[in-house]
């Protein structure tokens, strides 16, 4: 049997990747499913999976740090939204990967590629990964957002990110709350996740992006349920279960 690992701070990209993947691989043992490239790292060395599924954008540790690390025998493949230029140097160095949005078509041609590759038992080619590991590395990364337009009333606002307390989900907007009142943006939470610096934003619930900066203390009631508080804000903000486990430090 198959032991996979899948790496993605998205859950329901996650989630869809397991659920394809036990659909084109009958026997296939998904071991553990990360939140984080941390987590990743520590159950990679821990489990040893025979492959791991690996979102190259993920917080605490990229993709392409947590493969570097990888000591065993797992094979890598990255899930990642990098252009096809980018990623020639996987398919030199014999590596493969998943093009997000995810198809079943492309998947099912990286299932085949990897039964292959584990029935033949051959060892991963460790010159030509670590090889395509430094071209990759080496591709400036993708520019963070630090502006962006929002709707107040009628006007129209030039917004710097810094001063955003958080992101709300709210219907079909995102409400931005920052120092200059509430605004509004029709970019949905997940688009921003990825747009925004991840040392910096945190999603803390599937509707609401927290900027750290802005973080006064946190609150657990009689349930164990956490709750955020932001400076300059009078309300607290629910922190979901998924995502608990971002504080357990504080």
């Amino acid at each position: 049997m198959t032991r996979v690992l899948i790496a993605d701070d998205e859950p329901h990209l996650a989630h869809y990747l397991r659920d394809q993947l036990l659909a084109l691989w009958p026997g296939v043992d998904i071991v553990h499913v990360a939140r984080h490239g941390v987590d990743a790292a520590a159950r990679i060395a821990e489990l040893e999976p025979d492959i791991a599924f690996l979102d190259i954008q993920m917080p605490g540790l990229s993709g392409l740090e947590v493969a570097q690390g990888i000591e065993g025998h797992t094979r890598v493949v990255f899930v990642t939204a990098f252009d096809e230029f980018a990623l020639q140097a996987f398919e030199h160095a014999a590596l493969d990967y998943v093009l997000k949005p995810v198809s079943t078509e492309r998947l099912t041609r990286t299932v085949a590629r990897l039964r292959a590759a584990v029935a033949a038992a051959a060892p991963p080619p460790e010159a030509a990964m670590a090889h395509a590991l430094q071209q990759l590395l080496a591709v400036p990364a993708r520019p963070r957002l630090r502006y962006l337009l929002a709707s107040q009333g009628d006007r129209t606002r030039h917004l710097d990110v810094a001063d955003v307390r958080f992101f709300h989900a709210d219907d079909k907007y995102t409400v931005v709350a920052s120092v200059h009142g509430e605004l509004l943006i029709r970019t949905p939470i997940t688009e921003l996740a990825a747009q925004l610096d991840p040392g910096q934003f945190w999603q803390v619930h599937r509707s609401t992006l927290i900027n750290l900066a802005w973080l006064e203390g946190t609150r657990r009631d009689a349930a164990s349920r956490l709750f955020l508080r932001m400076r300059g804000h009078a309300g607290e903000l629910p922190v979901s279960r998924a995502f608990v486990h971002l504080f357990k430090a504080m």
